[in-house]
């Protein structure tokens, strides 16, 4: 007994020193030794002493912390009695020590939480013993307000929890607790909390009681965490404010359709102080954004009424919105506002006038505050409420502009607002709308305000007694007006575009052409890359709006050629600043695009001398980007791939048949091949350099190969590199195969040519090229296979860098090889090739080398392997049969959950391979059943013995189909469709079960409808999958899922969906 309280004392000394002390060698020592401690097999015993009789809050936290770490582990987890007296214990803790250090019960309730979470379906004695959470703090809404708080703090973090996908736990087990949470708790959940504040606001709580105080608060947080439950599983980015809708379901419709409960969250927001008030507008933003088919017609607009007359109320007091915090969210209920109504809606809300003309006021006081910027794309531009346009001209008036310049002279420490690049595009989304009208009176105001700029920096380079500090905000001025007047240009509509707004824009372009010559006849000397970013800006909206094959403007090919001068202008002095050599060459890539179908007068452009010169100079003496630069990064090269698919563009206009052009073009690429090639014929080598001429290479040849994509062209490029190059790239993947710096564009540059893009990979008849080709690439993905599986344990923040995104990218030019149609593979078996095996067999190696929870992770690897996976189960179905049973069972895994994945591809790609395995299923038991049955291969005979094993596969997925169907927002109901009538040929008493349990679960009365609905379902299906009654089967699937929605829309059972996955 000593030696254990010898152990307690040692550990309360050892959080001590993590804590509390200042030297950074005690606390790692404490730190490594509370580590061990944690790993260790009697941590959880001694866990409970540290709660029992720790003497600091320190103890407590470590005690609670370790055993959160206990109950979230996956292996080897804490048996279900230990977890239940592990909750009890928490529940009990808390009851009796309120008075704990506010981290330590953080701490405590976290634990009770992710307790409950992760045993939300364990049961015992037939009890899901996890889901009595609002029975367990019952107890304590009853008691003090300390208490209370804990026990609103226990359901708010709850909640929290469960909202929340882990990293460590599959992603479809987090959505079937969640889902499960939200039809049996939540709604309970958020009506005791609404009750709760009710009862809170009617006491006239004293808010300098600092118990009260957070009471309030954490009953806020508890409402805001039920209405931003993710309740249909689309995790919405929270970081942004894109508008969204709250998918809030039927069941929860009778809270909605009563005033009282919006009534009460306007009332606390003008009867609380302005620290509370933005968790109310929270509130109010997603109850703003419930979905619109919660109600019908005449119940939309009695809920949009009382919405509007609470905006109103706001606005005649808008005290409380000098607070950013308060603003920016009333500017967020506003937009909500805006996206969940139709202007039709609106204007039939009987105080709407009044509301329109303070939010145009609110609007105009907005501008004129510059610490409010953030919020102005909220209430301004496309997203906007729709203002009279009087009111729109009004704020035009007030100096849009002006406001945005008016405090680039002294900004008294602040930062830049030109900085911030979202911010800048924020407020050029305002001005593009509100600057077309009444547009003469913007245009002669963005003259006068160019024109006094313009003068003053002129003046101002003319003078040798000028400060930099005077040029600076000169410049900065500049920057402004050209974004804007690029903005504004950009903001034309083509359909109310006349001769006199062309005249108007042409005042604003020879403006910015004349400070661009000014700007690059300064380069030599110096050069402002925030105002080259702008020209850059302002050139982009001018190529929207003018240049175009829609556009018929007869100084189109001058506007082209001062274009590209100034983008060759800008790749040879700014070769070194990424941002402006990054958007120059997008510019540059985006005018070349579509060039072989425009006009003979743009054939023509192509000869200038600015295109010449950028296809017979394309070095690095020219444009210094291109060089070798040993103080970047590898991965700095990336625009040289952007460059190179311009300049193929720009050469394939005239190329044609002319082979001399095109070697003339591919000198430079010849030398750094060579340059290479001699670099490897030597026993020792300058690493880097080869590295980095090898890696500039290969991605300046993904660009050509992108943008050949004709026939004539891309076998230049592919008689070019094969046989003479291609031993060098493998080369490179044999040398750094550990190195995604050099792998990854290696193959990257191997998928493209693999590709094929527009059908150019068109061999003749006699050519054995596709077959060459395709040697060569299962050559590349079985040596990068091999060697990449070889590095052992990965880091998990840098597996994906290492290794995986090196897989994808072989899953990508597999797939692409596979299904390019330009190799017949039946002659690689049949002539003893081992190429198809080889990359077949590697790509399996690599597939099990990669946990299941890593596929939907990482969604470029969930993107490449599910395409592969669609193509193998298509054509090489016989090579899927053959696989170890362990290995099939892995990849009908990946297609179940892949089914619930989020991404509507990857959904869709999984729906296709689960049809195509069902068909041969189908298909092969149809065979073997035959009174003249035809033999079945090994293959088939092995697969079809691993399904009868193993029906529970098949059958979970027919569940989940069908569960996403009925239950879900189901986005592909066709790809959904294909698959189903196959499972429930191949399972038929098991879909009998499961219909019935879903006709058992509803109400009584419901239960002959629901019945009725499956009764429809197989009205005139055969038992065959011949696509006439595959289509008759997806046309019943629509009418069954519509009827099923409205048998259920009315009904207030709490069906759980997930009951049927269970």
């Amino acid at each position: 007994m000593t030696d254990l309280f010898q152990s307690l004392a040692q550990l309360e000394n050892l959080c001590k020193q993590l804590y509390e002390t200042t030297d950074t060698t005690t606390r790692l020592q404490a730190e490594k030794a509370l580590v061990e401690f944690t790993n260790s097999p009697d941590c959880l015993s001694k866990c409970q002493l540290l709660l029992e009789r720790g003497s600091s809050s320190y103890s407590q936290l470590l005690a609670a912390t370790c055993l959160t770490k206990l109950v979230s582990r996956t292996n080897n987890p804490l048996p279900l009695e230990q977890r239940i007296d592990i909750r009890n214990y928490v529940l009990n803790y808390l009851a009796t020590r309120p008075k704990l250090a506010t981290f330590v019960t953080q701490a405590l309730i976290q634990l009770y939480a992710r307790i409950t979470k992760l045993g939300w379906f364990d049961c015992q004695k037939d009890d899901y013993v996890f889901r009595n959470a609002i029975t367990d703090v019952t107890r304590f809404l009853q008691d003090s307000v300390e208490y209370c708080i804990i026990g609103v703090t226990i359901l708010s973090q709850l909640t929290n929890e469960i909202n929340q996908a882990d990293t460590t736990h599959p992603l479809t087990k987090h959505r079937k607790i969640a889902s499960s949470f939200r039809d049996s708790s939540l709604f309970d959940i958020f009506t005791l909390s609404c009750n709760l504040l009710k009862q809170a606001s009617g006491k006239n709580l004293n808010l300098n009681d600092e118990s009260q105080h957070g009471l309030l608060m954490q009953l806020l947080k508890l409402t805001h965490n039920c209405l931003n439950f993710d309740f249909i599983g689309t995790s919405t980015d929270e970081s942004s404010d894109d508008l969204c809708t709250v998918q809030i379901p039927t069941s929860w419709r009778s809270a909605f359709l009563d005033s009282s409960t919006l009534q009460l969250f306007f009332d606390l927001y003008h009867s609380i102080p302005p620290s509370f008030s933005p968790l109310v507008l929270s509130c109010l933003v997603q109850i703003a954004s419930v979905r619109r088919s919660l109600f019908n017609n005449a119940e939309r607009a009695k809920f949009l009424s009382h919405l509007v007359d609470g905006v109103k109320r706001i606005l005649e007091n808008p005290q409380s919105l000098s607070d950013p915090n308060n603003y920016h969210e009333f500017c967020r209920l506003l937009a909500r506002l805006k996206s969940n109504y139709q202007l039709g809606e609106l204007v039939k809300v009987e105080n709407y006038p009044e509301v329109i003309r303070l939010i145009a006021n609110f609007t105009v006081t907005s501008l004129q505050v510059s610490e409010y910027t953030s919020g102005h794309r909220l209430i301004l531009g496309q997203r906007h409420l729709p203002l009279p346009l009087e009111m729109v001209a009004k704020l035009r008036r007030k100096g849009a502009a002006s406001c945005f310049l008016s405090s680039l002279g002294n900004r008294d420490g602040l930062e830049d607002p030109l900085e911030d690049t979202g911010l800048v595009q924020q407020q050029l989304d305002q001005l593009s709308t509100i600057g077309r009208c009444e547009y003469e009176k913007t245009c002669a105001l963005l003259v006068q305000l160019f024109d006094q700029s313009a003068q003053s920096y002129q003046e101002l380079l003319q003078s040798a007694s000028a400060s930099p500090m005077d040029i600076a905000v000169q410049e900065g001025r500049l920057t402004w007006l050209v974004y804007i007047i690029g903005a504004v240009i950009g903001g034309r509509v083509s359909f109310a575009s006349t001769d006199e707004q062309d005249a108007m824009d042409g005042e604003l372009v020879c403006r910015v052409l004349q400070l661009m010559n000014l700007t690059d006849s300064r380069l030599a000397q110096a050069g402002n890359e925030k105002l080259e970013l702008a020209m850059l800006s302002f050139f982009e909206q001018f190529r929207k709006i003018y240049i175009g094959d829609q556009v018929q403007k007869s100084s189109k090919s001058l506007a082209l050629f001062l274009f590209l001068s100034s983008s060759i202008t800008n790749l040879k002095y700014w070769g070194r600043c990424e941002p402006i050599t990054s958007k120059t060459l997008q510019l540059l890539n985006d005018l070349s695009i579509g060039y072989p179908f425009l006009s003979c007068s743009v054939r023509k452009l192509v000869k200038l001398s600015a295109v010449q010169f950028m296809l017979n100079n394309h070095t690095s003496e020219h444009f210094s980007f291109l060089g070798i630069n040993n103080q970047s990064n590898l991965t700095d090269m990336r625009c040289r791939t952007t460059f190179y698919t311009a300049l193929g563009r720009l050469l394939m206009v005239d190329l044609g048949e002319d082979e001399d052009q095109y070697e003339q073009f591919m000198l430079p690429l010849t030398a750094a091949f060579e340059a290479v090639a001699q670099m490897f014929s030597t026993n020792s080598f300058n690493e880097q350099e080869a590295k980095r001429t090898l890696v500039g290479l290969v991605r300046d040849l993904r660009g050509i190969a992108f943008a050949f994509n004709a026939k004539t062209s891309f076998m230049m490029l592919f008689e070019w590199i094969y046989p003479s190059y291609m031993p060098i790239l493998q080369r490179a993947i044999e040398l750094w195969y550990h190195d995604p710096a050099c792998t990854t564009p290696v193959l990257k540059l191997m998928a493209e040519l693999v590709h094929n893009r527009s059908q150019r990979l068109q061999f003749d008849v006699s050519s054995p090229n596709g077959i060459l080709l395709f040697r060569e690439t299962s050559k590349m993905i079985t040596m990068y296979g091999n060697r990449i599986l070889t590095l052992g344990e990965v880091p998990k923040d840098q597996v994906y860098a290492l290794k995986l995104k090196g897989i994808s990218i072989c899953f990508s030019m597999l797939k692409a090889a596979l299904s390019g149609s330009y190799v017949n593979f039946g002659v690689f078996r049949l002539y003893g090739d081992d190429a198809l095996d080889n990359a077949l067999q590697t790509f399996i190696k690599l597939l099990l080398s990669i946990p299941h929870s890593d596929l939907l992770d990482y969604p470029k690897l969930s993107q490449s392997y599910y395409s592969l996976l669609e193509v193998l189960t298509q054509d090489h179905m016989n090579f899927i049969a053959s696989l170890e049973p362990h290995v099939i069972m892995y990849i009908l895994s990946s297609i179940s959950e892949g089914l619930t994945a989020l991404d509507t591809m990857v959904c869709t790609g999984c729906c296709s391979c689960l049809d195509h395995i069902v068909t041969y299923l189908f298909k092969q038991l149809s065979r073997s059943t035959k009174k003249r049955a035809t033999p079945l291969n090994q293959e088939s005979d092995r697969f079809l013995h691993i399904m009868q094993q193993h029906p529970e596969m098949i059958q979970q997925m027919l569940s989940t189909v069908l569960n996403i169907i009925i239950f879900e927002d189901c986005r592909n109901q066709w790809s959904m469709s294909r698959p189903l009538l196959g499972l429930i040929l191949l399972n038929e008493k098991y879909f009998s079960d499961l219909r019935n349990s879903i006709v058992n679960s509803q109400p009584p009365e419901k239960q002959q409808a629901m019945h009725l609905c499956f009764e429809n379902l197989m009205e005139g299906i055969e038992r065959n999958l011949l696509t006439k009654n595959r289509d008759r089967f997806t046309q019943n699937l629509s009418a069954f899922r519509r009827e099923v929605n409205d048998s259920m829309k009315n009904s207030t059972y709490g069906v759980n969906s997930n009951d049927m996955m269970s």
